[in-house]
């Protein structure tokens, strides 16, 4: 039976931050002018990838020890200075100096993100027919049918703005994301992304358009990425979802479990 302790809390939470760090890698390589940045600190890191981008934000802090008063002042002077509100994860295994600071400084609750994991060793899951490995070779079209069909079903809606569609794009050129489309009807109806990092599959960029909702294709999704996972020998594979939704539930239904739920904080 996994033990959901710290040792485990920091190998999800490492995982995560790489795979944060190089989405902002990604956006800056694509857009230089956007002004992508990550600051080391706390034991994790801040990201920033626009003043609005839902993935600016900082994670994986306090994980490895205590936190200091001036390692937070450089994290806010990190986001004053692009003119961005102070976003921050809160693992509940993250050490209580993180809490007290965060308590101190008037940050408030605006979220919480359930982070389930399931082992995969012994595991054995077959080729879903259902899902296709995208070709990050095959040029432009590929890449913009990947974007939207996540975009569209992420956001709940047909048409995307540039930006919106740019996010897509950072995680198809992200060097560890692996792109996967799920179709029904000879179409696109979902996508999702995996990424590798310290033995750890990290399952997300999960979207199912509105037309293709309760066809499975998320659940095949899942258990494509799981296979995949398993042959590239990680151990463990983790996701986050919003506590008690419809994606929660697809990945109860393939083996994981909720190993902590995180608060978002925001100043």
């Amino acid at each position: 039976m996994m033990h959901a302790g710290l040792e485990l809390a920091r190998r999800l939470e490492a995982a995560e931050a790489l795979n944060g760090v190089a989405c902002a890698e990604a956006h800056q390589r694509l857009h230089p002018g956007l002004g992508a940045a990550v600051l080391e600190v706390g034991g994790g890191f801040a990201i920033f990838v626009g003043v609005e981008s839902p993935l600016t934000h900082a994670m994986g802090l306090g994980m490895c020890g205590p936190l200091h008063a001036d390692e937070m002042d450089r994290m806010e002077e990190f986001y004053r200075s692009r003119g961005a509100a102070v976003n921050v994860e809160l693992c509940p295994l993250a050490d209580v100096s993180l809490v007290d600071l965060l308590g101190d400084r008037g940050y408030q609750v605006t979220e919480f993100n359930n982070v389930l994991v399931r082992p995969l060793a012994g595991a054995e899951f077959a080729p879903v027919e259902t899902v296709r490995l995208a070709n990050k070779n095959a040029g432009v079209e590929q890449e913009h049918l990947w974007a939207r069909t996540v975009g569209c079903g992420f956001l709940e809606k047909d048409e995307l703005t540039a930006e919106e569609i740019d996010v897509g794009s950072a995680i198809w050129h992200m060097p560890s994301s692996r792109c996967y489309l799920a179709f029904g009807n000879g179409r696109a109806g979902a996508a999702a992304a995996m990424a590798v990092h310290l033995g750890v599959a990290t399952l997300f960029a999960d979207g199912t358009m509105l037309a293709f909702r309760g066809a499975g294709l998320q659940d095949a999704l899942i258990r494509e990425r799981l296979r995949t996972a398993v042959a590239e020998a990680c151990d463990l594979a983790t996701a986050s979802t919003i506590p008690g939704g419809v994606s929660q539930r697809n990945y109860e239904r393939n083996g994981f479990r909720v190993a902590y739920t995180k608060t978002i904080l925001v100043r």
